[in-house]
């Protein structure tokens, strides 16, 4: 495959897929011990990549679960967030200045801080208890945070009693690493041409819904606007027919995502509803190349890490394409802001 390094792909992979026993471990102690809710607090992209586990927790468990912003939360604080809660804080880099911040904050709370990190000898490398390391950089790291934030939400659902296949899961997830290989080698004859409607102009349109809505969040924010300066408008299926739908025409770039989940109808109904007005609608389905292998169950819940995967390719040849490298920066951690 064009610029790609197998073994090192796998390698972090199954690095977070080991993380299974000392997440499950923390998060059991934690919720015998008393603890009352759950909090996802990560900065910019990595937030995104938390959303399907939030999703997931939200819809089949009673444990109160939240999603916030850390710059918001360090100036005014949350009645919910107490020394019983457990968040879970996750940065790439470690070192996330607005998530730095709210650490200082949750050690004066007392709660029981997860950080899951890529760089071990940063400030929430060392600031978490435990902090989680597995090394990965930006191409790789959001499979692995899918990974891991699956393994949180799963270990919450068996900690309360709340599933009844946790075990299989887990066995299952030792196969997952090869089984986005194998989509990642299925996509690549086709990665080109998709690299090549998304050169092709400077403005799309995105849509997604379920847990496949944070991966096309992600990429159209975090990829495409950040790190190949193309102009996006992300938007849910479900709020699709709810304003965006009117900048639809002939010659406007839709590019929809679909996934494997229970909401995938939402994708149906724009799928249905574009072609009959543009011209440039684009469908990405990991029907296509997903594993037959996995379970129906796995491939659902890890619908978004297998569009990351598909995405990752693409990318390889966007930037090349452009002449854009995805490290090329403006703005971020370029100048003072």
């Amino acid at each position: 495959m064009f610029n790609f390094d197998e073994a090192r792909f796998l390698k972090i992979q199954g690095g977070a897929v080991s993380l299974a026993p000392r997440i499950d471990e923390v998060i059991s102690d934690a919720i015998a011990n008393g603890a009352s809710n759950l909090y996802f607090l990560g900065t910019g992209g990595v937030a995104y990549l938390m959303e399907p586990a939030v999703q997931l927790l939200h819809r089949r468990s009673g444990f109160p679960v939240y999603k916030d912003y850390p710059a918001e939360l360090v100036l005014t604080g949350s009645a919910n967030l107490t020394e019983n809660s457990i968040v879970i804080m996750p940065s790439l880099s470690g070192t996330t200045k607005e998530s730095v911040a709210m650490m200082d904050k949750l050690k004066e709370i007392g709660c029981t801080l997860i950080t899951l990190i890529g760089h071990a000898e940063t400030p929430l490398g060392l600031g978490g208890n435990p902090a989680l390391v597995n090394f990965a950089e930006d191409d790789t790291s959001s499979e692995s945070f899918y990974i891991q934030s699956l393994l949180v939400a799963l270990s919450v659902l068996k900690a309360r009693g709340e599933i009844d296949n946790y075990d299989d899961l887990i066995a299952e997830l030792q196969t997952v690493p090869e089984a986005l290989l194998k989509a990642k080698q299925a996509f690549e004859p086709k990665a080109e041409d998709y690299a090549k409607i998304i050169a092709g102009a400077d403005y799309h349109m995105f849509a997604g819904a379920g847990n496949m809505w944070p991966e096309t969040l992600y990429y159209a924010t975090c990829i495409l606007e950040e790190m190949q300066w193309i102009r996006t408008r992300p938007v849910h299926a479900s709020d699709f027919f709810h304003g965006p739908l009117e900048l639809i025409e002939k010659g406007v770039s839709l590019i929809l995502f679909r996934g494997e989940d229970a909401y995938d109808a939402l994708a149906e109904r724009v799928a249905n509803f574009a072609p009959q007005y543009t011209d440039r609608f684009t469908i990405l389905d990991i029907r296509e190349f997903a594993p037959r292998d996995l379970s129906d169950e796995m491939r659902a819940l890890l619908s978004p890490a297998m569009m990351a995967t598909l995405l990752e390719r693409l990318s390889a040849h966007l930037e090349a394409l452009r002449d854009h490298p995805l490290v090329t920066r403006r703005y971020y951690k370029r100048v003072a802001y």
